[in-house]
C-alpha cells in the first residue's frame, strides 16, 4: 500500500500520545525512531496543542522490535479490550436512557 494512501485510511494513523499509551513506547523511543528514519510523521495541532501523527503499522513494527512480538500482541489485545469495554458501557447507558424515556413518556400520557 502506498504511504500516501495509508495516511488517509481510517484507523491507519494514531497520535504520539496514543502510541505511547497503547504500545508502551516512550516519547524518547518515538523521537529516536523518527531521527533514525524508522517512523514517518506528520505534524498536527488541535486547539493550539501540537502533536505528531504516526502510521500505526510503523508504530507496531517499532514496538515489536523494541519490546518483542509478545509485548505487541498483548498491547493490541489490551487496546481491543478497552475498545470493547467502552462499547459495552455505551450500550448499557443507551438501555438506561431508553428505560428513562419510556418512564417519562408514560408520565406524559397520565
Amino acid at each position: 500500500m502506498d504511504t500516501d494512501e495509508q495516511w488517509r485510511e481510517k484507523g491507519a494513523t494514531l497520535s504520539d500520545k496514543t502510541a505511547c499509551k497503547e504500545y508502551g513506547l516512550t516519547h524518547a523511543e518515538i523521537y529516536e525512531a523518527i531521527d533514525a528514519g524508522e517512523l514517518h510523521y506528520r505534524s498536527a495541532s488541535m486547539h493550539g496543542n501540537p502533536w505528531l501523527r504516526l502510521l500505526r503499522s510503523e508504530v507496531e513494527d517499532l514496538a515489536a522490535s523494541r519490546h518483542g512480538k509478545r509485548h505487541l500482541k498483548e498491547a493490541k489485545a489490551k487496546a481491543e479490550l478497552a475498545r470493547v469495554n467502552r462499547e459495552l458501557k455505551l450500550r448499557t447507558r443507551l438501555s438506561q436512557l431508553e428505560k428513562q424515556r419510556v418512564e417519562i413518556m408514560s408520565q406524559l400520557k397520565s
